[in-house]
């Protein structure tokens, strides 16, 4: 069910795809309610960089042997975002399924953006190959957010970071 990539092969693989359609993808909000009813999109707001996302990609890998704390998908996540230096109040993958304050839904994701599922959340890597990092039943590790197994537990949400977003907590 999981794919292990060796570290230096998938940041060869990485760089090497970074630069192509990644880059020049606008984000694609999601429209979110405003308090008149109408739909407002987030677009505006400050995400992360290319610099930013490989920032947070090459922390993730380097997350290969977790500590006590990060032991569940959710506190792995959360731990690499914190170490990357783009910190948000810690929530458990069912809440980040929702829509926590610090991220915007999005329909494409691009590398560093959140995937998440009811009871489960990890951080694309690839999106061209639907690859993510994440605490899998292997430990932390690499697979494909569209096969078989993701795919039975449903249709995945996609969240990236709003940078100088204000995070009571963090």
């Amino acid at each position: 069910r999981s794919v292990f990539i060796p570290a230096s092969l998938f940041v060869l693989s990485f760089a090497v795809c970074t630069g192509l359609a990644q880059e020049t993808a606008q984000p694609h909000s999601i429209p979110t309610p405003t308090t008149s009813g109408r739909h407002k999109s987030r677009s505006h707001k400050k995400t992360l960089n290319s610099e930013d996302r490989s920032t947070v990609i090459a922390v993730a890998l380097d997350s290969k042997a977790p500590r006590r704390a990060e032991r569940d998908c959710s506190h792995l996540v959360h731990s690499i975002y914190q170490k990357a230096g783009f910190p948000y109040t810690y929530a458990d993958s069912d809440d980040l399924y929702d829509g926590i304050e610090g991220f915007q839904r999005v329909s494409k994701p691009q590398s560093a953006d959140l995937v998440v599922w009811h009871g489960h959340v990890g951080i694309v890597t690839q999106p061209s190959h639907h690859a993510f990092f994440s605490f899998l039943s292997r430990g932390p590790g690499i697979d494909d957010y569209q096969s078989r197994y993701w795919r039975s537990r449903g249709q995945p949400r996609f969240y990236r970071y709003v940078k100088n977003h204000p995070c009571d907590g963090c």
